[in-house]
């Protein structure tokens, strides 16, 4: 199926791993030019490496921390104008709301709900001007069931929601649309990492925190992050345009709510 978006440009963040290296090489593939970012240098620039191998699209790499106002100088001067923004931040530790201090707070809300609206703000009017713009939030499946030991990100990401469910009405008739992708358990090293905090609150050992977690899922599995990268460029697409303030949850059925 073709998109109808080769030749734009994309900005995704935290992209040299996991689900945001997902989203880009799903838009790579449809023929969008990428420009990535993240903190660690050596991954990053082999992700930018594999995706133009894969490709043959232009992939350019920025190093940085997108949760600081560095970071976001550094992606936005490499992509001033992108037609596509895909917001990712790496997520909040696991804990018990009794061991976080307010700078705890203010660091998960600023990671998770202050710098995807920022880089928003930088780019948006851009995309009104051009008449055409995709936003993609990777949020969490959290803003639908809390988790109880991700209180942080309980917190951030719902706020983000509520943001996103305003601006996303006043953008969609200049055909600029802003969803959010929720992701459930998926074969990332957030994953693994999440797995470890709860098997450490827990007192389980992280293999029994594991299986519990997949009998959780009606698929009976962890989700390929794959799969999460071509939702994404779904949301990204031409024949999206009627899609906007969304939350999208991709979890292989977990949650158990009708609605």
């Amino acid at each position: 199926m073709d998109l109808g978006i080769r030749g734009r440009t994309a900005l995704v963040c935290a992209a040299s791993k996991g689900l945001g290296r997902a989203c880009a090489v799903s838009l790579a593939r449809a023929g969008v030019r990428v420009v990535i970012t993240a903190r660690g240098r050596e991954a990053l620039e082999a992700t930018a490496s594999e995706i133009r191998k894969a490709s043959g699209i232009e992939v350019t790499a920025v190093v940085g921390d997108i949760t600081t106002d560095e970071g976001r100088r550094a992606a936005l001067a490499a992509c001033p104008a992108p037609d596509i923004l895909v917001t990712n931040a790496g997520g909040p530790p696991t804990g018990d709301f009794r061991e976080w201090d307010r700078d705890a707070w203010l660091k998960a809300i600023n990671a998770n709900m202050l710098t995807p609206i920022e880089l928003i703000k930088a780019t948006v009017d851009g995309m009104i001007s051009r008449r055409f713009g995709r936003v993609v939030n990777i949020t969490s499946t959290s803003v639908k069931a809390p988790i109880p030991a991700l209180g942080l990100s309980n917190g951030a990401r719902a706020g983000l929601t509520g943001f996103i469910a305003g601006l996303a009405r006043q953008t969609a008739k200049h055909n600029v649309t802003i969803n959010n992708l929720l992701p459930g358990s998926f074969l990332t090293d957030r994953t693994r990492q999440t797995i470890a905090g709860f098997a450490k609150a827990s007192g389980l050992t992280e293999e029994q925190v594991a299986a519990d977690r997949l009998r959780s899922i009606p698929a009976g599995r962890l989700g390929d992050p794959s799969e999460f990268g071509d939702a994404c460029a779904y949301l990204c697409s031409a024949q999206a345009s009627y899609v906007t303030g969304q939350n999208f949850l991709i979890d292989g059925g977990a949650y158990p709510g009708t609605f």
